[in-house]
């Protein structure tokens, strides 16, 4: 459906026509008449879907351009989220001169407050502000008519319901309510009871939350085996630009401490970072300056980046909706992606959960051996080893060059250049990870082990090493062979005891380490 016929005046389709937008996606073309008529909504959309012009169409076109007032608010839950929906409300807006300010903690508030002062008609921002704010009378909402709760699901994961209420308190009784959510739990639900009325449920289906384009893999390995398998395949893959999904805010540091550890261009991004440290980061990423980029569902949460060409979700997470939002970071614009999903025994059930929602059964992936891993890391230096010695001038050190080739051949010297540049000294470089507590079982799981390792011989899953970007799949029939048990021992030792209930999960939360070290 075009834009044309959704009701939207001369002035919004002329912002709409500029930025080349042509047709409204299927969350737009559902939710613009519903707000356009004053319904509220609930809406279950991933970012990346249309969203912000979902609600900030109607918003702009019902904004009152004599009224000074603040007539709009759109609560966000991270500061790149708000200021993303914010520039895209000012674009889309710019032809009808609509003020749209941002507030968000780790800025300057006093820049804020002089923004609020120019009688903004749609403010964005983070619950914290936002009450700051309010509380120090720099933002009034006694005359908003229309109030949204972006990412609302990420903002209960995050504990801001009690800062939502106390903004919601603020706000006029008689308003539009819009919600927009990733996933639909019943918190979600409970919120749209209490604080909207008669909201209409606008569902995009499990059909249009995902790609063709994302080939999806899952490596089945022990908890202490997830970082040697992580590693493994990026060193297998080379990555282009990989986003890595980490549970918590400690396990995306360890995790990103870990990768730079090895060898590898990473960086974390969590709700901790200050705004000046998440922009660089993510500056880093977009520029390539790194190429691993470590981040929480909730830093990821209106992450925009090109060209990301795989997505490894080290954590399985626990909603199987959430691994649509991640596997969604790639596989944009007719490109393809690859993800792959580190699955431990125990969370085989939310493996088959995201397979229910997506339709589509993940393909079990071999773990490659520190070998294999060692020629995928070379592999990927020959480029780089290349031009290295065609900017060398062997002339600049003829006695040094002459000495060394006195006591090596010419093979062993371009295999220690090749060695250095693939940087195989901290390959077995020792990572600590701290033990995180066990996703709960899930209701109704029966176990089993679904595309798993069957007795001592893990051979035979009929998974490969697929996901390269060149489509090399090296050597050995396209699948990756994997040892007999006793042999994939000892890559991981756990510090503490009762190991084997500490696993299953009985330490009930308690802290154990686990430390992660190579076998050579």
């Amino acid at each position: 459906m075009k834009f044309e016929e959704l009701g939207l005046s001369k002035a919004i389709l002329q912002s709409i026509a500029a930025h080349g937008y042509v047709e409204a996606t299927p969350i737009q073309e559902k939710t613009i008449p519903l707000t356009l008529a004053g319904k509220d909504v609930i809406g279950q959309a991933q970012t990346g879907t249309g969203k912000t012009a979902a609600f900030g169409l109607p918003i702009l076109e019902h904004i009152d351009l004599d009224n000074p007032n603040i007539q709009a608010v759109i609560i966000s839950p991270t500061r790149e989220l708000a200021i993303q929906t914010a520039e895209e409300l000012k674009k889309l807006g710019s032809d009808k001169h609509v003020n749209v300010q941002v507030v968000f903690g780790g800025s300057d508030i006093r820049r804020q407050i002089q923004g609020l002062k120019s009688h903004p008609q749609i403010l964005v921002g983070t619950p914290g502000r936002l009450l700051d704010h309010i509380n120090r009378k720099t933002a009034k909402l006694g005359h908003v008519q229309t109030l949204v709760l972006d990412e609302a699901d990420e903002m209960l994961n995050m504990g801001f319901l009690d800062d939502i209420e106390a903004i919601i308190a603020q706000v006029p009784k008689e308003r539009q309510t819009l919600l927009f959510s990733a996933t639909m739990p019943d918190s979600i639900r409970r919120i749209g009871e209490k604080f909207m009325t008669n909201p209409v449920m606008v569902k995009i289906e499990a059909k249009q939350l995902t790609t063709d384009l994302v080939e999806q893999y899952f490596i089945r390995c022990r908890n202490e085996e997830k970082f040697d398998a992580l590693t493994r395949t990026i060193d297998i893959q080379e990555p282009y630009l990989g986003i890595v999904f980490g549970r918590t805010k400690r396990r995306v540091e360890e995790l990103a401490r870990g990768l730079e550890a090895r060898g590898y261009r990473a960086a974390g991004l969590h709700g901790d970072l200050t705004q000046q440290m998440r922009s660089r980061v993510l500056d880093q990423f977009k520029s390539h300056e790194i190429n691993l980029l470590v981040a929480t569902d909730v830093a990821a949460r209106g992450l925009d980046v090109k060209d990301v060409s795989h997505v490894y979700n080290f954590d399985i997470p626990q909603d199987p909706e959430s691994y649509v939002h991640r596997i969604g970071r790639t596989g944009r614009a007719g490109a393809t992606g690859t993800s792959v999903t580190l699955v431990a025994p125990n969370e085989m059930d939310y493996l088959r959960a995201i397979e229910e929602l997506t339709k589509k059964r993940m393909t079990p992936m071999q773990p490659a051996t520190l070998q294999e891993a060692r020629l995928g890391r070379i592999d990927a230096s020959l480029d780089e080893a290349a031009v290295l010695m065609s900017k060398t001038n062997p002339g600049e050190m003829q006695a040094q060059v002459s000495a060394l080739l006195s006591q090596f051949t010419p093979e062993q010297l371009a295999a220690g250049l090749l060695a250095s540049v693939a940087g195989l000294e901290k390959q077995n470089a020792p990572v600590t990870l701290s033990r995180e507590r066990p996703l709960p079982r899930r209701k109704g799981g029966k176990g089993g082990s679904r595309g798993g390792y069957r007795g001592g011989n893990r051979r035979g899953n009929g998974g490969g090493y697929r996901g390269r970007r060149d489509g090399d799949r090296r050597g050995n029939g396209g699948g990756y062979r994997g040892r007999r048990d006793g042999e994939r021992r000892g890559n991981g030792a756990y510090k503490g005891n009762n190991h084997s209930s500490e696993r299953r999960g009985s330490g009930q939360g308690r802290k154990r380490d686990f430390t992660v070290r190579e076998k050579g």
